[in-house]
């Protein structure tokens, strides 16, 4: 059973794909349009991509961080209670 209780309403989710599939379209919009030759419309389009991929990278990174330290603070509490009713027991 899942423990971990998303507190993130479907609103919030909704506003934050909006809000990325907007940024990114006007991005790319940006870049197609831009007065530039092909070679520096291709070299900032790379540099855009690289840069949402990075941005999704980095999150996932810090969320998995972030379960990995819940995780290891269960299992201490977990631990450390137990040693507290082992040592109320021997008392």
């Amino acid at each position: 059973m899942n423990n971990y209780m998303s507190s993130n309403t479907s609103s919030f989710y909704a506003m934050s794909w909006i809000s990325f599939v907007v940024s990114f379209g006007g991005g790319l919009l940006g870049i197609w349009f831009m007065e530039a030759d092909m070679a520096t419309k291709g070299f900032f389009a790379m540099t855009f991509l690289f840069a949402v991929s990075s941005c999704f990278t980095l999150a996932k990174a810090v969320r998995d961080k972030h379960e990995e330290n819940q995780i290891i603070s269960k299992v201490e509490k977990a631990k450390t209670e137990k040693l507290l009713t082992e040592f109320k027991e021997i008392s």
